[in-house]
């Protein structure tokens, strides 16, 4: 599966693209909403991992701008948040959202999470 991991921590980014790249999946990675919406536009993942508290432009941002476009709107999107305080679980959904994944990620379960995800929409 093709996967984009956005994520501004450089820790977590290594490790969430170790255990996907492990689990036998093609891995990107973006270090910001801005640098993901560039790759999007020559690397096509199957579903996007985002972090959502990034520098400048958030994820809920970036992924309501990507439902919008037609090129990227039925690419599901998953939340990643460290600050599931900072957002909502209602607010998540809202933004267009397939899935809402919390830090620190469970390594051994984290590739099963994101095909059961896809599984469901």
């Amino acid at each position: 599966m093709k996967i984009l991991i956005v994520d501004d921590n450089a820790t977590d980014l290594k490790l969430a693209h170790s255990v996907l790249e492990g689990a036998g999946h093609d891995v990107c990675d973006a270090v910001s909403a801005e640098q993901a919406v560039q790759i999007l536009q020559e690397y096509v993942p199957q579903v996007i991992l985002t972090d959502l508290d990034l520098p400048r432009m958030d994820g809920l941002t970036m992924t309501k701008q990507l439902k919008q476009a037609p090129a990227t709107a039925g690419i599901p999107i998953i939340a990643i948040t460290a600050y599931p305080e900072n957002y909502p679980r209602r607010l998540v959904r809202k933004a267009g959202f397939a899935a809402y994944f919390t830090k620190p990620i469970n390594t051994r379960t984290l590739s099963k999470q994101v095909i059961d995800t896809l599984g469901h929409n």
